[in-house]
């Protein structure tokens, strides 16, 4: 699914509902349900979403309302998906430090 949201560093509710066309109040039943979903919240209450909670609840809303998922098998995807990314992460940081020494060597 394409979402049309100009790039902002934050999203009213409308905004991201209208993008996903769906109501507001399934947002606020994601952010309960996804510990995910975090958006940032104004003292008046006002829910600001990042960028970050955008792919999220694209990611969210692929798995329950075009596959068909349940919530508790979109919680499993999401949580196979952040211990990929963590690993991948990781192995990126690991690879720098395996570089970092054999130029080391090299020098010596």
């Amino acid at each position: 699914m394409h979402i049309d949201l100009p790039e902002k560093l934050y999203y009213s509710i409308g905004e991201v509902a209208k993008a996903f066309n769906v109501q507001p109040s399934l947002l606020r039943f994601w952010e309960k349900e996804f510990k995910e979903i975090q958006p940032k919240k104004k003292e008046t209450g006002t829910r600001k979403y990042t960028p970050e909670n955008i792919l999220t609840i694209q990611f969210i809303y692929h798995l329950v309302k075009e596959k068909g998922m349940t919530l508790q098998g979109a919680k499993k995807q999401l949580e196979l998906k952040s211990n990929t990314a963590s690993k991948q992460v990781l192995l990126a940081k690991l690879e720098g430090v395996k570089a970092s020494l054999e130029e080391l060597k090299g020098r010596v």
